[in-house]
């Protein structure tokens, strides 16, 4: 399925992405997810939320606080991905861990507004309105598995504990797929 990108700079901190006044103030990320990106983009929540959308960046995506608020309300924005040329350990790790996919691609080649397809198992964006593929680095088996099961805590949840043979089944089975077609 495609979605729509919201194109911003570099240097996006995780203010930008949640202001630091409401990071106190609730435990509701839906409610919170209403303010995401409002100091760039005070639209962002009303354009992403009813179809989805994907958050496009430049370098360093996710600079500052290591709080989970970040790609949390991101998630609740119901923004389907973040496509960088690179982000802050911290938040590329809090993205992972609850769910989020984040992409390091060269998004020179996106502009705001195009209509994309994430492939993240085969490492491709489709640019559908350019009609071009930007090529990425797909993520470790471990790594797309924490995303498949919903992020660390429902893997967790899944399976009792970290369970690295599952990332590992994971992959020899996609491998196999891929083999196949």
């Amino acid at each position: 399925m495609s979605y729509k990108a919201y194109k911003y700079g570099d240097d996006i901190n995780t203010d930008y992405i949640i202001s630091g006044k409401y990071k106190f103030k609730s435990d509701d990320m839906e409610a919170m997810a209403a303010h995401a990106m409002e100091d760039l983009d005070p639209n962002y929540y009303k354009k992403v939320k009813p179809q989805g959308g994907f958050l496009v960046a430049g370098k360093n995506f996710g600079m500052g606080s290591s709080r989970e608020q970040a790609p949390l309300v991101l998630i609740h924005s119901n923004t389907q991905a973040v496509l960088a040329k690179s982000f802050a350990r911290i938040f590329y790790r809090n993205a992972i861990n609850t769910g989020l996919p984040v992409v390091i691609c060269d998004t020179d080649q996106i502009d705001d507004g195009d209509e994309l397809i994430l492939d993240l198992e085969g490492g491709t964006v489709t640019n559908v309105t350019q009609g071009t593929k930007i090529g990425f680095a797909p993520l470790p088996p471990v790594m797309a598995q924490l995303l498949n099961d919903g992020g660390l805590v429902a893997h967790f949840r899944k399976y009792g504990g970290f369970n690295i043979e599952s990332a590992a089944e994971a992959a020899d089975t996609a491998a196999v797929a891929n083999e196949e077609n």
